[in-house]
């Protein structure tokens, strides 16, 4: 692709892959998949049409008058970054919590098919996933202070983040959803990361930081999943799924 640096260039190579396997998995959803792995599988379709392609869509769309706006709040970097990753980070959930009680529409009923830990919204983000996420955001803050990686490349290291914590959640079938947790996490960030100006004065990032840089943030999260977890045990609120119906599950 002509222009296209290599960051963007794999975006771009997973997002054809996402498309491509999500038409696969919606076909195989409605020519004869049992109920409840039906609904799982258009759940997570509609999560890819409207977090994905709506919502990335949109993010692109809005990328440069964002990022004059974001350069002309009067507040340190880092902080608007952990704002609007949030904020963010807040609106995928709403649309995952959402479809998740919209199971009766996919043809089944409430709780028996979902891809959030529960239905509701504020159990979801403050006991399950967003809380954690922030840490995250922090983390990520303070590398783009200090290194300038492009908004690419926080897509794709916090999308790698993002599946390495959705394995360890759901097992080794999360790795062929790929491209799908990629882009879900990465939405968060690519956006946010542009309120960091080029003039800031951070160095170039040497080879081994961007592996460590899809470690960092888990080693922030550790601490608050911890005392989470001590508070809240509870991994799902639903009636567990026949495990060849946990295509998309989220945390």
């Amino acid at each position: 692709m002509k222009g296209c640096t290599a960051s963007g260039c794999l975006i771009a190579a997973v997002g054809v892959w996402l498309i491509l396997s999500t038409a696969v998995i919606a076909a195989i959803a409605l020519l004869g998949a049992q109920p409840n792995t039906r609904a799982v599988l258009l759940m997570g379709a509609s999560l890819v049409l409207v977090w994905i392609v709506l919502a990335g869509s949109l993010q692109r769309l809005l990328r440069d008058p964002a990022r004059a706006f974001l350069h002309k709040v009067r507040l340190d970097a880092r902080i608007k970054f952990v704002a609007l990753a949030t904020a963010l980070a807040l609106a995928e959930e709403a649309v995952t919590t959402t479809l998740t009680n919209l199971a009766p529409l996919f043809g089944v009923p409430y709780g028996s098919a979902y891809i959030t830990a529960s239905g509701n919204y504020f159990d979801v983000v403050c006991l399950h996933s967003v809380v954690v996420f922030v840490p995250m955001f922090l983390g990520w803050a303070l590398l783009l202070q200090r290194y300038d990686f492009s908004p690419n490349a926080v897509f794709l290291l916090f999308g790698l983040t993002g599946l390495s914590a959705e394995i360890s959640f759901s097992g080794t079938q999360a790795f062929l959803q790929f491209g799908l947790w990629i882009f879900v996490y990465g939405l968060m960030v690519w956006l946010p990361a542009h309120a960091f100006p080029a003039e800031r004065g951070a160095r170039k990032p040497p080879w081994w930081m961007y592996p460590a840089a899809v470690l960092i943030p888990v080693l922030f999260a550790i601490p608050v999943a911890v005392v989470v977890g001590s508070l809240h045990p509870v991994r799902i609120h639903f009636p567990e799924i026949p495990p060849n119906s946990q295509a998309f599950p989220n945390p």
